[in-house]
C-alpha cells in the first residue's frame, strides 16, 4: 500500500510523521462517522505550505488516528508523551485588580481579543459534517443565545439572510467572516458557504460569537483598549452561560477538541494589537521575549500577513497542558516586559 504522495517541498508535520507503516494501519479505518484519513490529510496533500496538513472530523478522529495526531501534537505543542488537560475557565474569571493595567498612558496596546473554539460533542466536525447536522448546529446556537445576561446580550446574524451584495457589506464592515482560505476549502471546510453560518454579537460588539467557521463556535471577547482582565472576565461569563445551554466536545488527554489538532486543549488565543515602532527595527529583541513568554508574533491582519505602520498581533503559544488563567498571566508578563523594552530603545 503505497503512501499518498506530499509535495516534494513540504514540510507539514503530517509528511513528517505518516511513516508507511503508520499509512498502512490507519488508511483502512474510518469513525462511527465515516470520517478517514485520506480525508484527513486532503489539506496537506493539496497545499506544500501547509504547517500541519491533517484535520479532524470529528471528536472520535483523536482515538481512532491517535498514531499520526499524537506525535504532531507532541511536536507543536511541546508537550511529553504524557500529558492532560485540565481548564480552569468558569464564570468568574480573574479577579479584576490581579492584573495591574499595562498601558495606562494608552501608547502602544490598541486593543484586545480572547477566543476560543468549541464543538458540540453529538455533531461532527465543519471538514465532515452533513449540511442538515450543520443547520442543528446553528439553530442549538441560536437558542442558546436567548438565554445570556443582559449585559451579553444582542442579535444574531443568519448570512443565509444576507442576498450576496449584503454579504458583502457585512464582510467590508467585519461583520461577517469569509469563506476559510484554501487550507481549510482542502479540507472541506468550506463546504455550501454561506449556508447555515452566521454571528452573533452583543450590543456593544464586545462579545461576539462565529457560528460554523473552523469550529462550530468561536467565541471571543474583545475590547479597543488595554484591559487584558476585563476582556478575560467577559469571555469566562459568556462562556459559563453557554456551557449550561451546550455541551462541548471534550478530552482528558486533549482538552478541548478542534477541527486543527494546534487548537486543542484550552482552544484559546488571547491577544493584542499593540504598535512597537522602535522593536519593529529590533525584531531580534521582540522575538527573544516573545519566546520567553511562550509567545507569538503574528502580522497585523493575524497569521501569514504583513506588519503594518509597526502593528503586531501578540498571542499566546501555548494551548494544550497549561490553565486558561495562566495562559493570561503569562501574556500580561510578557506585555510587560515587551512595553518595557519599547520604552528603553
Amino acid at each position: 500500500m503505497d503512501i499518498p504522495k506530499f509535495h516534494p517541498d513540504s514540510r507539514a508535520l503530517v509528511k513528517q510523521y505518516l511513516t508507511p507503516a503508520i499509512y498502512k494501519q490507519l488508511s483502512p479505518l474510518e469513525t462511527p462517522s465515516g470520517f478517514t484519513l485520506k480525508a484527513a490529510i486532503q489539506s496537506g496533500l493539496k497545499n506544500p505550505d501547509s504547517h500541519i496538513g491533517i484535520y479532524a472530523g470529528d471528536a472520535l478522529s483523536y482515538s481512532v488516528f491517535s498514531r499520526i495526531l499524537d506525535p504532531i501534537i507532541h511536536a507543536y505543542h511541546a508537550v511529553g508523551k504524557t500529558f492532560e488537560h485540565s481548564p480552569d475557565l468558569d464564570q468568574t474569571g480573574l479577579d479584576q485588580p490581579s492584573l495591574a493595567p499595562l498601558d495606562p498612558g494608552k501608547d502602544f496596546i490598541l486593543s484586545c481579543r480572547v477566543r476560543v473554539a468549541r464543538n458540540l460533542s453529538e455533531f461532527c466536525f465543519p471538514c465532515h459534517i452533513h449540511s442538515r447536522d450543520r443547520a442543528r448546529v446553528a439553530s442549538l446556537v441560536f437558542d442558546a443565545v436567548k438565554k445570556l445576561p443582559q449585559e451579553l446580550a444582542g442579535s444574531y446574524l443568519s448570512f443565509n439572510d444576507l442576498s450576496p451584495s449584503q454579504m458583502q457589506d457585512h464582510l467590508t464592515r467585519k461583520q461577517a467572516f469569509p469563506k476559510g482560505d484554501r487550507f481549510q476549502d482542502a479540507a472541506g471546510i468550506n463546504r455550501d458557504f454561506p449556508d447555515a453560518r452566521g454571528i452573533f454579537a452583543s450590543q456593544d460588539n464586545n462579545f461576539m460569537i462565529w457560528v460554523n467557521e473552523e469550529d462550530h463556535l468561536r467565541i471571543i471577547s474583545m475590547e479597543a483598549s488595554a484591559d487584558l482582565s476585563g476582556v478575560f472576565n467577559r469571555l469566562c461569563r459568556g462562556l459559563g452561560h453557554l456551557s449550561t445551554q451546550l455541551e462541548f466536545a471534550f478530552d482528558k488527554r486533549y482538552g478541548f477538541l478542534t477541527s486543527c489538532p494546534t487548537n486543542i486543549g484550552s482552544a484559546m488565543r488571547a491577544g493584542v494589537h499593540i504598535r512597537l515602532r522602535k522593536l519593529e527595527k529590533n525584531k531580534g529583541i521582540l522575538e527573544k521575549l516573545t519566546a520567553q513568554y511562550q509567545l507569538q508574533i503574528r502580522g497585523t491582519g493575524g497569521e501569514k500577513t504583513s506588519v503594518e505602520k509597526g502593528i503586531f498581533d501578540i498571542s499566546n503559544k501555548q494551548r494544550l497542558g497549561i490553565p486558561e488563567s495562566l495562559i493570561i498571566q503569562n501574556l500580561h508578563a510578557g506585555l510587560a516586559a515587551i512595553i518595557e523594552a519599547e520604552k528603553s530603545l
